[in-house]
């Protein structure tokens, strides 16, 4: 999907480009949720491009108790969580191994989703709703995400992103009803190396936008 082939000057940049992608496809009383925090500058130009409501949905990684960047897992605001088992397994631990970092992931999604989520929230049901996030590394996160929001049955479910791995693309497939992904490197090895400003988004600046696009 698409054409770009640099890097993207920043969030903001990449979703008004992602935005124009999406316009371009009939939606059904879109509703965007963004994957909070770095997913809200991405998701307010896809919101604009569509004008729709934007949301968050909130999803944490759970990582493995001696290397907490190493995913294993992810976990949302409501509770839906899942694991890579394969992860697991190379790891030699069970599910209760990660039970104490599946608690605190659920605690801080909860957390995060009551200071980020809109005070008007808007529906899902039998609309269509667009998941945006800054990036796919594993996509565990946006895989629990897909699972949380399915089972407030929308008409649909996209997820949209401005770049991401094509085996994290390809995962996201298998459960949302489609996936848009303006650039798929090659050589990819994290998100953060496809913007030339990844610096961090900070809680003040979701909240902002978040409020000025709740309707």
């Amino acid at each position: 999907m698409g054409t770009v082939t640099d890097r993207f000057t920043d969030r903001t940049t990449a979703g008004r480009l992602l935005g124009v992608e999406l316009a371009r496809l009939p939606w059904q009383e879109p509703v965007v949720l963004a994957l909070p925090r770095g997913g809200v500058p991405v998701a307010a130009g896809v919101a604009d491009a569509l004008a729709a409501p934007l949301d968050v949905v909130v999803a944490r990684k759970v990582g493995a108790p001696s290397q907490p960047e190493l995913a294993v897992g992810a976990v949302t605001a409501d509770g839906a969580y899942l694991f890579d088992h394969a992860t697991l397994t190379q790891l030699r631990l069970t599910r209760d191994d990660v039970a104490d970092e599946l608690a605190a992931a659920t605690a801080e999604a909860r957390r995060r989703q009551q200071r980020y989520g809109s005070p008007e929230r808007p529906s899902r049901a039998e609309r269509d709703v667009i998941i945006v996030d800054d990036g796919l590394a594993t996509g565990l996160t946006a895989l629990a995400a897909v699972h949380a929001v399915r089972a407030q049955e929308p008409r649909s479910i996209t997820l949209a992103v401005p770049v991401g791995s094509s085996s994290a693309v390809r995962r996201l497939r298998e459960v949302a009803d489609s996936v848009h992904c303006l650039l798929q490197p090659a050589m990819f090895q994290a998100v953060g190396q496809w913007y030339r400003d990844f610096q961090q988004v900070t809680d003040d600046e979701v909240g902002a936008l978040v409020n000025a696009h709740a309707r």
